[in-house]
């Protein structure tokens, strides 16, 4: 795809494996490292002009070096400015000795530092390559500049949180600020790592885009140029059946709310035609509250088997509110040829047997959609939930090829992947998107796209998208029934 590296996201080991290729391009590393430092002095000044005294904390690597030239630029331009150093300076080697030594100052150890009244930290400890705990002394700095509410400056990734995963550890700072290079990495999105990060600024020190791309995986950040020109537009000669007939399944009489709000979504959402599949006993219920989405009568898999013999049904959302137990898992495998969504007790009705649903859908082309929050994730894939090394990107990833289906791992920062391995991150999702019915209405547009022909990925994570800004169009105090009635937001831009 020729799309801008914008929506690449660089774990720390592909970052530093574009550092590397730059430098045998014959881009001198140390001119990297003097564009990063003195992004980090501008951003600074302009962020926080009424400091009184800039601290840059300095760590043993090439972020402490950034941040020794940060603290040169801002000397340079006037700012008063203190130098804290991790470990002994004299160890420095290579860009980060050089940038040390153009520092003409004295710096202390790091654990001198006492913060003051009109302090701004420059963080530039460890940024994004740390794997292990901070170090003691670090924790005690990290508590010290908490307790006194300074703000912070990150340089790269504040120092703490793991840029793979997003998670901290032991302890990380809290920054207000967060400067970045070339690109974002994952845990500048993942949680809590997004919230620990401030506002994000992404600076080109000039690594070209091409080596950028060539290092890159497969990790993005969820944004419409991905996928764009795979959602549907209608033309003047469409009809409804073109647009796809959607199904979705009800629960009995007392649990018909969340199939009815998945059909709304879906209907607009752009689907042609919708119908809700319910027991008998449901269809006093549903029939008093539908009306452009139609009502069919199922009550036993029969009658399932039968309509699909009868009848041109284009994909499936099944689980919202529709129960657990074995007539969950017969209508599952009934419908393994065709595009499903699997949400809520969908997923579950498969925890005690769960590669009987995976290899009902192993063969052929993707077309299982599997929607779980953090609970039912943990109940199609134990041994992935548990893994505390693994990050959400990587659960997702497993998890997607172990099943062979699209895992929409759902949340504040949902992750969509691939059995191929892709996987996108969503941070487009406002925070009042978290009430109930809300996962049934993503069920819905999901179907809806995938009912339109889309390829389940790129359904998947159009969906998930659509869904946020439908969240952001209906505003605060949302309720489920508000974001259906928004889930046909067309995209601008």
């Amino acid at each position: 795809m020729g799309l801008s590296i914008d929506h690449l996201l660089l774990t720390p080991n592909e970052m530093t494996a574009a550092d590397t290729a730059a430098a045998r391009s014959g881009i001198l590393s140390f001119d990297l490292m003097e564009r990063a430092g003195r992004a980090v002095a501008a951003s600074a000044l302009r962020n926080f002009s009424s400091a009184l005294r800039f601290v840059v904390l300095c760590g043993p690597g090439n972020n402490g070096g950034d941040g020794y030239v940060a603290a040169r630029a801002l000397a340079e331009a006037g700012a008063s400015v203190d130098v804290f150093h991790l470990g002994e300076p004299e160890g420095l080697q290579g860009d980060a000795r050089r940038a040390r030594d153009l520092w003409e100052r004295s710096s202390k150890p790091l654990e001198c530092y006492q913060p003051e009244q009109g302090d701004v930290v420059v963080d530039a400890l460890f940024g994004a390559g740390l794997r292990r705990d901070v170090p003691e002394a670090v924790a005690l700095v990290i508590a010290k500049v908490d307790e006194a509410k300074v703000p912070v400056l990150a340089v790269d990734l504040p120092s703490g949180l793991c840029g793979r995963r997003g998670v901290p550890l032991g302890a990380s700072f809290t920054a207000r600020h967060t400067v970045t290079f070339m690109t974002r990495k994952p845990g500048h999105l993942l949680l809590p790592g997004r919230s620990l990060c401030g506002d994000i600024e992404v600076f080109d020190i000039g690594i070209p885009a091409r080596i950028i791309r060539s290092v890159a995986g497969k990790i993005r950040e969820n944004s419409p140029p991905l996928w764009r020109d795979l959602v549907p537009a209608p033309e003047a000669g469409t009809h409804k059946y073109r647009r796809g007939h959607l199904v979705v399944f009800s629960g009995e009489g007392a649990r018909t709310g969340a199939a009815r709000l998945a059909a709304t979504a879906g209907l607009k959402a752009g689907a042609g035609l919708v119908t809700v599949s319910s027991p008998a006993d449901a269809l006093p219920v549903n029939a008093s509250s539908l009306t452009a989405v139609m009502l069919r009568q199922v009550d036993e898999l029969s009658d399932l088997q039968s309509w699909m013999g009868s009848a041109k049904l284009s994909a499936f959302v099944l689980g919202p509110g529709f129960g657990v137990g074995e007539k969950t898992r017969q209508f599952v495998l009934t419908l393994k040829d065709r595009p499903l969504v699997l949400d809520a007790d969908g997923i579950t009705s498969f925890r005690e047997q769960p590669s009987k649903l995976f290899d009902a859908f192993a063969e052929g082309e993707t077309r299982l959609v599997l929607t779980p929050h953090e609970g039912e994730f943990s109940r199609l894939f134990p041994d992935l939930a548990a893994d505390v090394h693994l990050g959400k990107v990587e659960r997702a990833v497993q998890a997607a090829a172990r099943a062979r289906a699209v895992v929409v791992y759902k949340g504040a920062d949902t992750v969509i992947a691939s059995p191929e391995g892709e996987a996108y991150i969503n941070a487009n999702g406002p925070p009042w998107l978290a009430t109930a019915g809300s996962g049934d209405v993503l069920a819905g547009m999901i179907g809806a796209l995938l009912a339109q022909g889309m390829p389940a990925f790129e359904a998947a994570a159009a969906g998930v998208y659509l869904h946020g800004e439908a969240g952001k169009r209906a505003g605060r105090g949302v309720t489920a029934e508000d974001l259906a009635a928004h889930a046909g937001v067309a995209l601008t831009g």
